[in-house]
């Protein structure tokens, strides 16, 4: 009999699939350890980069300046401005604080949940542009949830120019104007040393030259505060224009805190076109030499009547130009030079003669009596051209 064998497939194998598998969760775990790894290593390079203040912290993570008092770009900001930052969330505490260039003195403090303030203890510099810079990072402001800025924020503004009030009454108390300047009261801030004051100003001294108090304007520019800018600017070696800029309020605002007073005596000289021609030096309100022989310009070359403060100084000056007549001089070495308008100075020249137009436009004088003039006519003193036109 034929042997029949029943044929019966052999029983599925799965090793290659538990194989595959096995593989897989290998990958898996090894690309989860590299992720792992990688996140690792850039939560170190964040936290280094946190230390050194230069995080790049995710926008969606990072703190931010939401506003800021004055705006950025802002220009005419008062000088007794309160400056206040706001953050996008509040804040741990009032560290990492913002600096001003040039800086201020004071400090800050946290004004609010999300808000620094700083209190100033002296005002900004007229006509200064501060720029505040807030630091990122680490170095700069965090919040109670551990966010820090990504980059610095800068911000910048320009303060305003003081009123020529103010500038009167710091010229007056220190002793710079032929007035006196009597506060109501002190200020009410460190910060109000730029801001006009209540007060009364009076005349120094009671013998002062009716002309010279006639020049006088309280919180309006006249010739008398120009001067005493000039003087001011000379002492403390800036350039004597009569413009108060930064550098001289800063130097204002510095002398008025320690106090430092002009010991100079403030004088004017005062020049008649009368026949004769004759100058006059008050100092401190008094006459110190009267009726001084002078000659100003000839018929042609006219000494102009008005007051202008001397802006140039000089023991020696070559002195060139025409004459009337069309001829030119040259004179090197004119003595005792104190120039107030244009080419016009106070000066020593030798002469016949006294009390006439005779010069050029200048104000001539005796070489012996212009010695004597020149050390009281600095840069800044006031001369008053009067008389009839020659």
């Amino acid at each position: 009999m034929a042997e029949y064998r029943i044929l019966v497939p052999p029983p599925k194998r799965h090793r290659a699939v538990w194989i595959v598998a096995a593989l897989a969760v290998v990958v898996l775990a090894a690309a989860g350890a590299f992720v792992a790894g990688r996140h690792g290593q850039a939560t170190g390079r964040t936290a280094r980069a946190l230390a050194a203040g230069t995080t790049t912290v995710p926008a969606a993570r990072a703190l931010t300046v939401a506003s800021t008092v004055p705006a950025t770009g802002a220009t005419d900001v008062p000088s007794d401005q309160v400056v206040t930052v706001s953050m996008s969330a509040p804040l741990a505490g009032a560290s990492g604080m913002p600096a001003f260039s040039p800086p201020v003195p004071g400090s800050w403090v946290k004004s609010g949940p999300t808000a620094l303030t700083f209190q100033a203890t002296a005002p900004f510099i007229p006509t200064t542009t501060e720029t505040l810079v807030i630091p990122a990072g680490a170095a700069g402001p965090r919040s109670t949830g551990g966010r820090v800025l990504a980059r610095p924020s800068t911000l910048t503004f320009g303060v305003a120019q003081a009123s020529t009030e103010r500038l009167q009454q710091l010229l007056a108390e220190l002793n710079y104007l032929p007035l006196s300047f009597a506060p109501a009261g002190p200020p009410t801030s460190p910060i109000e040393a730029a801001t006009a004051q209540t007060g009364t100003f009076a005349w120094r001294w009671p013998g002062t030259p009716a002309s010279l108090m006639a020049l006088w304007t309280e919180g309006s520019e006249n010739v008398i505060t120009k001067g005493a800018v000039m003087n001011f600017e000379n002492q403390h070696g800036l350039t004597a224009d009569g413009l108060a800029g930064t550098r001289v309020w800063a130097a204002l605002l510095a002398d008025s805190t320690a106090q430092k007073v002009n010991a100079d005596p403030y004088t004017y000289a005062f020049v008649s076109k009368q026949l004769p021609e004759a100058l006059t030096l008050f100092e401190n309100g008094a006459p110190l030499y009267v009726n001084i022989p002078v000659n100003t310009g000839a018929p042609g070359a006219d000494t102009v009547d008005g007051t202008y403060p001397v802006f140039e100084h000089v023991v020696s000056s070559r002195m060139q130009g025409t004459n009337p007549d069309g001829t030119t001089y040259d004179d090197p070495n004119v003595p005792w030079a104190s120039y107030f308008d244009g080419g016009d100075a106070l000066h020593g020249f030798v002469r016949a003669s006294y009390g006439s137009p005779q010069s050029n436009g200048c104000v001539e004088m005796a070489i012996a009596d212009a010695a004597q003039v020149w050390p009281l006519t600095p840069i800044g003193t006031l001369v008053t051209v009067v008389g009839p036109a020659s």
